[in-house]
């Protein structure tokens, strides 16, 4: 019998095998009523503002209750405030900070925490500026993907995009045939994460 001593210590090894395999962007998900498992970063791949979008699930998927998407927003990243007219919107931290900004609450958010944002109301958030904000964004009922196909592009690669400014009355245009109402600039954010929503304007 050999003594704990006398073990051949185990070594951590790396083979190719061990190695997660590469994210798949899809030209299409699978069919409603097809069960299926999406890998680590695989799905269909989209730049939206700035940010990386992989959908998960969309309205054919689901007939049409919810779409989930991963996100990953850079650093500093702030939408316009908006609302959405039919989608509550809920987010899952993966990692990275956000503060979230809704119907005068003001929601510190990070890793593991969880956020729903009714419809109707409108917000905003501020991702924390040392690192990318990763989350799932789930929207029910669905539809929020064809706004996004709409504003946005596929993307080329699994990468932030690079940086582009923002047309911002085409993007108004875009989210009023989807159901959603953006206002240009009326949320104040400071230095330290704080935000205040202010008056919005009679639509």
């Amino acid at each position: 019998m050999n003594s704990a001593n006398s073990q051949t210590p185990v070594t951590a090894t790396t083979t190719a095998s061990m190695r997660p395999p590469p994210a798949h962007s899809l030209r299409r998900l699978p069919a409603a009523g097809t069960p299926y498992l999406l890998g680590a970063g695989d799905g269909q791949h989209l730049w939206f503002l700035g940010n990386l979008v992989t959908w998960k699930a969309t309205g054919e998927q689901t007939h049409g209750r919810l779409t989930i998407a991963e996100f990953i927003h850079p650093a500093g990243f702030a939408p316009p405030l908006h609302r959405h007219l039919h989608e509550d919107e809920i987010f899952y931290i993966l990692s990275g900070t956000a503060e979230f900004c809704c119907k005068g609450e003001q929601l510190r958010a990070a890793a593991g925490d969880f956020v729903l944002l009714p419809a109707g109301e409108p917000h905003t958030f501020l991702a924390g500026n040392r690192e990318p904000l990763h989350a799932l964004q789930i929207t029910t009922p669905s539809g929020f993907e064809h706004f996004a196909a709409a504003a946005g592009r596929p993307a080329a690669q699994r990468r932030l995009p690079d940086p582009a400014r923002l047309d911002q009355p085409a993007l108004g245009h875009t989210a009023t045939l989807h159901g959603i109402q953006i206002w240009s600039v009326p949320v104040f954010m400071d230095s330290e994460l704080g935000c205040q929503l202010t008056e919005l304007p009679v639509s």
